[in-house]
């Protein structure tokens, strides 16, 4: 059949099945439901055979930046997926909370027919611009679905079969959704049954893995009521402080256990009197543990909290024991109000070894929740965006949106339509239905605004009104739309500099800063050697390999200047982990610009060694100093931005990098 006779075809069908007058799709209701909106609410043509809205690389990248820690934990079970579909012709998508594909996997002789049919990375499904869909009809009804060629609502997608399941966070929100598609498929839909089994295992496995990656600080029960599958294939996974406060749990175990739907303590779920949970932290066993709700029993095994530090990862210790440090703290509700913080995202914070990097976790701890805007300052790279959403999820708001926008990424004409949305028909390009802007999409939630020192100054007064006067005007409307949202910024400018200059608004600037914090540059942390241990642990796991880090590197690595801070370590991390191709990370192992860079451990010094003696001031060093002093002046003119000083100066900017290390040229906290 011709491809424009089928379009129509399909057409009139829709249209038909919305008035009544034929079959519904399927006979399932909510495909119905999903096909009366498409037709009446977003007006959409189902004779279209246009493909989905791809986004342009700098937007996917920016979303991609924020779910990062979603895709690491789903990185593996995607692969997995698609393994065993792959042979189907089936590829793998990974969308957001918002229907973006983030992340996917698909064989490379077939990439063309994928992308050509829309199942690419950057392509959106929401319903209100694609109508009936796999990855739509789940964003709607937050439950699993398969839709089978002419199940979709568009003639463009009537070939395509797509199963997709749901994938929550710790706190029962909607974070994603995992689909397989194929493009050729037998007719009957009854095809599809295994595969749809296939998603919704690996989305529940996604789910589990994001729940222990962003719990790792609290203390981690592994439940089945086999006792031979709490090790290899546990079922329940219930998160606890150290006194013993419930934190969260995994799908199945709220499913399993109603009480777990509000505040409990671990003592009131289970009778565990002839045990000490902490214990089973410590010890490699296995626990027998009576359901107080039923008198069932539950097999169990403890995990204690891994490793943390200021950064808010966890480090290399693994496995389901824990220290003896960990296993010793009390769970019981009880406990001294020392131990209060470890209830809080900022945990981790709080309980490093750099004092500034506690104490502004002590400040953010008290002001979280308190409707009081935070300031976050610091020079990029040093983990605002991440200090950031700790705070969020330390409040009350930590089960509504947490929305980033990098002020600074955005071109100066998007980034009105993209804060405050605009209404339909107000700009040509616009989408038919208008669009909710990133502030609507965080109402009861936290908006975090990167870089607010690079927003455009006639934004700043429709920002202020915002703060002033809790309501958003989207572009082309006459109506306002209250919204209610905590607000945090960050910045590695010095925004109180620019107000007095005129270059930022004072009066924002006054609204914006009710409590400012700074946070150091990684060269300055005095738990950088640990950070740097705790950075590589996290991706040599995520390598999938075992991997040890070489004494004398990490040595080295604690006494360089890291102009990027933890996103230049992280990043030169993760490259030695890829690279290595052997069981020690070693220097060879690093960039060759990062590894030229490193400076050298002075050898040790004796009293017999000539090394004790003085040496005359060589003529070398009188140049060193000299080309320091030039290297400084040249960074101070250009306000500390490297690639402006490294082109005065006519090197590369890996070059400057290099000599800023070699010289100890240390840059200010903020420029």
């Amino acid at each position: 059949m011709p491809y424009a006779l089928a379009s129509t075809r399909h057409a009139e069908r829709v249209r038909g099945a919305v008035e009544g007058r034929l079959p519904a799709p399927s006979d399932s209701p909510r495909l119905v439901s999903s096909w009366q909106r498409s037709f009446e609410r977003y007006q959409l043509d189902p004779g279209s055979v246009i493909g989905p809205r791809v986004l342009s690389a700098a937007e996917l990248r920016e979303i991609r930046d924020r779910e990062e820690s979603f895709l690491r934990a789903s990185g593996q079970c995607l692969t997995r997926l698609h393994d065993m579909v792959r042979e189907a012709d089936y590829c793998v998508m990974l969308s957001d909370a918002h229907g973006v594909t983030i992340d996917y996997r698909l064989d490379r002789e077939r990439r063309n027919d994928f992308k050509h049919a829309g199942l690419y990375i950057g392509s959106c499904w929401s319903e209100s611009e694609e109508g009936t869909c796999g990855i739509a009809n789940v964003l709607t009804d937050l439950a699993p679905i398969t839709v089978h060629k002419t199940d979709h609502f568009r003639a463009a997608f009537t070939t395509l079969t797509c199963s997709a399941a749901p994938i929550f966070a710790p706190g029962g929100e909607l974070i994603g959704v995992l689909d397989a598609s194929a493009v050729q498929s037998p007719d009957n839909r009854e095809s599809q049954r295994i595969v749809n089994q296939l998603v919704r295992q690996s989305a529940t496995l996604i789910e589990d893995g994001y729940f222990l990656h962003r719990l790792a600080s609290c203390w981690i029960l592994f439940g089945h009521q086999n006792r031979n599958y709490v090790e290899a294939q546990p079922e329940l996974l219930i998160a606890f402080d150290e006194n013993g406060n419930v934190v969260a749990a995994n799908r199945r175990a709220r499913e399993c256990m109603p009480c777990l739907d509000g505040p409990r303590h671990i003592d009131e779920i289970f009778d565990s009197s002839h045990v000490h949970l902490r214990d089973i932290g410590r010890v490699e066993t296995i626990a027998a543990l009576r359901l107080r709700a039923n008198g069932s029993m539950l097999y169990a095994r403890i995990r204690a909290p891994l490793g943390t530090n200021g950064y808010g990862g966890h480090s290399a210790r693994s496995g389901h024991g824990g220290g003896a440090a960990h296993g010793a703290m009390p769970l019981r509700r009880d406990a001294a109000d020392a131990h209060e913080y470890d209830r809080s995202a900022l945990g981790p914070f709080l309980r490093s070894a750099d004092a500034r990097v506690a104490e502004n976790a002590r400040i953010a701890q008290r002001v979280a929740g308190k409707r009081l805007p935070i300031l976050l300052l610091g020079e990029t790279g040093a983990g605002k965006e991440v200090f950031a959403r700790a705070i969020h999820d330390a409040s009350a708001r930590r089960n509504r949106p947490f929305i980033a926008v990098n002020c600074g990424a955005l071109p100066e004409s998007l980034i009105e339509s993209e804060l405050f949305g605009y209404a339909p028909g107000a700009f040509t390009g616009a989408r038919r239905h208008g669009a909710r802007g990133k502030i609507a999409m965080a109402d009861g939630g936290t908006l975090f605004l990167d870089e607010i020192g690079d927003m455009p100054l006639a934004l700043q007064t429709r920002l202020l009104r915002v703060l002033a006067e809790g309501e958003v005007l989207p572009l082309g409307s006459e109506t306002p739309v209250r919204v209610d949202i905590d607000v945090v910024c960050a910045t590695h400018r010095d925004l109180a500099q620019m107000a007095s200059a005129g270059a930022f608004r004072d009066d924002l600037y006054y609204r914006l800063s009710g409590a400012v914090l700074t946070l150091a540059p990684l060269r300055e942390r005095r738990d950088i050697a640990m950070l740097i241990d705790t950075v590589f642990a996290e991706e040599a796991q995520a390598a999938g390999r075992p991997l040890a880090l070489d004494a004398t590197l990490a040595a080295r690595l604690a006494k360089f200047a890291w102009p990027g801070n933890l996103r230049q370590l992280r990043n030169a991390m993760r490259y030695a982990c890829a690279v290595c191709d052997t069981v020690l990370v070693e220097a060879r192992h690093l960039s060759s610009d990062l590894a030229a860079s490193l400076p050298q451990l002075a050898p040790p010094v004796t009293p017999c060694s000539p090394a004790a003696i003085p040496p005359a001031q060589p003529a070398s060093l009188r140049s060193d100093e000299d080309e320091r002093a030039r290297i400084v002046a040249a960074l101070t003119a250009h306000r500390w931005r490297p690639n402006a000083a490294a082109q005065a100066l006519g090197i590369s900017r890996a070059t400057l990098y290099r000599r800023m290390a070699k010289l100890a040229i240390v840059g200010p906290h903020r420029i």
